[in-house]
């Protein structure tokens, strides 16, 4: 059983939604009457990894079924969001029933379809993990525009196993909306 793998998909989550919100800034329509906001969304797609090996563990503490863990993590996204994701993660290990759930709050920094810089915050991610299959799915919701074009950014990740140096990896599917003159 590897912890880190869920951590992986909350991190490709948060980075999907996150980009989504900027690629929809930088591709609003420029021939728009002044003082109107005009809106395009665009399907999403890549992968990624958790960098797992360099996450930072603030504290555990175990309970009746498992344990409960926060920690810092980066995620490295490729495809149609090309940056990286900080997420700061609350993981429930619950070795009773064989699962794990990741929730917190992260930030995606890069572009979006090719879009300017973005940086977008998603505290209602969330990814399950069962400990017993290896089965990882989430869900990421990129809707707090920090800086760049605004887009909002909603995915759905899922994991492929891991890369060469034993980190979580992931795909990434979902949409963007861009909000702008």
């Amino acid at each position: 059983m590897s912890l880190h793998v869920p951590h992986a998909l909350a991190v490709a989550a948060l980075t999907l939604l996150l980009i989504s919100d900027a690629g929809a800034r930088a591709f609003g329509n420029s021939s728009a009457a002044p003082g109107s906001e005009t809106t395009r969304t665009v399907k999403v797609s890549g992968s990624g990894f958790d960098d797992l090996k360099n996450a930072v563990v603030h504290w555990e503490k175990p309970t009746a079924t498992g344990r409960i863990q926060q920690s810092t993590q980066i995620v490295e996204l490729y495809g149609d969001l090309r940056g990286r994701v900080l997420y700061h993660v609350t993981s429930v290990f619950d070795f009773v029933s064989g699962t794990l759930v990741n929730t917190g709050d992260q930030v995606y920094s890069g572009t979006i379809t090719g879009s300017l810089p973005v940086m977008i915050h998603d505290d209602q991610f969330r990814f399950e993990v069962n400990l017993v299959t290896g089965k990882e799915v989430g869900q990421v919701f990129l809707f707090n525009h920090i800086a760049g074009p605004k887009v909002r950014c909603t995915l759905e990740g899922v994991g492929t196993g891991l890369n060469a140096d034993g980190n979580p990896t992931f795909t990434y599917t979902g949409e963007c909306t861009f909000r702008g003159r």
